[in-house]
């Protein structure tokens, strides 16, 4: 008989959920992180006081009630409400693009204004790519003109993507931005969810509630193991992290970008004007792409300013990179669907990252 029936790769919100239901249903997991802490990109470090997200701002949002009344049973949740403001040289437009955005762009006051506006911006763009000979957007800088017009494109798209990805916007595919929210309406609410909120206190309440009761191992990188050790432990393995690498990149490798988070302490309780707000600084214009401010300006005396920005995830020895966070989709993995049956057993659902942009799971059974 085996240790366990879970191994569990990872200890974000996916397999902290996932043990914290398999432990209440008496199954012997053990949860393994590479990291010397719990939490996967939602952890929480202390910075004088205040509850800083240490791999950028995660704001939990649902529309499920069951869901939310979950979370809030084991951590109370605030209220919050994510409303981003963007600074193209030192104007502030609302995102996501709405009303209040196009008043500050043109100075329109109703949604027949502004959709006059837009329309006659669209319809500049599927002219220039007629002309061009295509009526089809072939990549997301035309994506993104036809959905939205020249002038949000230049001044809240462009830099911000270019420097998000690390790539220019005419080299990345037009799906990326196909999503792109447009409302009607002065609503400056990035959601649409019913519930949103981070837990009072920091995620790593919420973490440490899901694995009480059950073992933990940190600073255990799955992959510095044979397989073959992993297959003595447990029955099954549930892994969260990048899918090339779970099969030693054989099928080829997801074209991963890094952030880089740099934490800087303001002397002011309200450096941003928010008690707690994202700021995008859509052009090139400094170093980080947005600065994101965690904290209580009623109650706190400094802020918390942590900048990112985007690089190739590769190390100088060939190696990945720390916080793979961003899976570019300019290099993608086509074979791997064909390539699953000659897996051994069951092939689990593979999935490039465009299927899935932020995390890639999967149960693996081993017998």
């Amino acid at each position: 008989m085996k240790p366990y029936d879970y191994l569990i790769v990872g200890s974000g919100l996916f397999g902290a959920t996932f043990a914290h239901f398999a432990h209440k249903q008496g199954k012997r997991c053990l949860v393994i992180d590479k990291r010397q802490h719990l939490g996967g990109n939602v952890y929480c470090e202390n910075i004088k006081g205040i509850n800083v997200h240490k791999y950028g701002a995660h704001i939990f949002h649902t529309s499920n009630k069951k869901v939310w009344d979950f979370v809030n049973a084991i951590v109370p949740f605030n209220r919050y409400t994510n409303a981003p403001v963007a600074n193209y040289k030192g104007k502030l437009y609302n995102l996501p693009f709405n009303m209040n955005t196009f008043y500050q762009m043109w100075g329109v006051t109703t949604p027949d204004e502004a959709l006059a506006k837009l329309n006659e911006q669209k319809a500049e763009a599927m002219a220039k790519m007629k002309s061009e000979g295509t009526t089809e957007p072939r990549n997301l800088e035309e994506q993104a003109k036809v959905l939205i017009g020249n002038d949000i494109y230049e001044k809240l798209i462009k830099g911000y993507t270019e420097k998000q990805w690390g790539r220019k916007c005419a080299e990345l595919p037009a799906f990326i931005i196909k999503r792109l929210p447009v409302r009607m309406v002065f609503d400056n609410n990035y959601f649409n969810d019913s519930y949103q909120g981070i837990p009072i206190g920091g995620y790593n309440k919420l973490i440490d509630a899901l694995l009480q009761g059950i073992e933990t191992k940190t600073d255990t990188d799955f992959f510095a193991r044979e397989r073959s050790y992993w297959a003595t432990v447990a029955d099954k393995i549930v892994y969260t992290g990048q899918l090339d690498e779970f099969f030693d990149f054989r099928f080829g490798r997801l074209d991963f970008r890094t952030v880089r988070f740099e934490t800087e302490v303001k002397p002011t309780p309200n450096y941003q004007a928010t008690p707690s707000s994202t700021t995008p600084t859509p052009p090139c214009l400094t170093p980080a792409s947005s600065s994101t401010s965690i904290s209580s300006c009623s109650v706190k005396r400094s802020t918390t300013i942590p900048t990112r920005s985007s690089a190739a995830n590769t190390a100088p020895n060939g190696n990945r990179a720390s916080n793979p966070i961003i899976p570019s989709t300019t290099t993608r993995t086509t074979h791997w669907p064909n390539a699953t049956e000659a897996l051994p057993n069951k092939s689990p659902t593979l999935s490039s990252a465009a299927d899935s942009p932020s995390i890639n799971t999967m149960i693996w059974p081993l017998s």
